[in-house]
């Protein structure tokens, strides 16, 4: 073997090795948040987004609301709590919630308290604060402004699929609950449908 055939051996291979790294290497295009990207048909960002923004103007928009302010002279004080996922996905309920505290507390037309998760973290800062901080920038115990309703709700969906089509369904069930009385104030409901062709999922 001379040494051109056997650096033409070398080579072929080597170039042949960059080229499939090259081709494994993933395109990254960054793009605007609010941008609809619906690549495998699931639940995703646009929308946690926009069903947070559609039912949370629809509860702000009904009686319940005008009602309090004449009877109470002030701004409901309201808190998220669950949101439970009973569809056929994962869904990071988290974001879809944190979705619904933004376009709660932006509008301006209620009082917000933090979760009880959060609530947490905090009265141990208090608590401490009780011990440890001077007297003029302490904190007290017993303080915390009581919520006068609580939002909750759940995520369901139906698939149906047949030859290499898919047809996903998600329904989305809100309740305002009045703390104290546990009546419902409010129920809002949201219904998406996506088709996905073949290929484009996965059973």
């Amino acid at each position: 073997m001379n040494l051109h055939t056997l650096k033409t051996n070398t080579l072929v291979p080597f170039f042949g090795f960059l080229f499939l790294l090259a081709a494994c290497n993933p395109t990254v295009t960054r793009v605007e948040s609010e941008t609809v990207t619906d690549l495998s048909g699931n639940w995703n960002d646009t929308d946690s987004r926009l069903v947070a923004e559609e039912m949370i103007q629809d509860v702000l928009s009904r009686g319940w609301l005008t009602k309090f302010n004449r009877s109470k002279g002030k701004a409901p004080t309201v808190i998220v709590g669950t949101v439970r996922n009973l569809s056929h996905e994962h869904i990071n309920t988290r974001t879809f919630i944190a979705d619904m505290e933004r376009e709660l507390i932006n509008s301006g037309e209620v009082e917000f308290v933090a979760s009880a998760k959060a609530r947490e973290e905090i009265r141990g800062e208090v608590k401490d604060q009780d011990l440890n901080a001077s007297e003029e920038t302490r904190k007290a115990m017993g303080n915390e402004q009581g919520a006068d309703f609580m939002l909750q709700g759940s995520i369901n969906s139906i698939v149906d699929a047949v030859s290499g089509e898919q047809a996903r369904f998600y329904q989305i069930d809100l309740t305002l609950i009045e703390l104290g009385t546990n009546r419902k104030v409010w129920v809002g409901q949201k219904k998406i449908k996506k088709t996905v062709e073949k290929g484009g999922f996965r059973l």
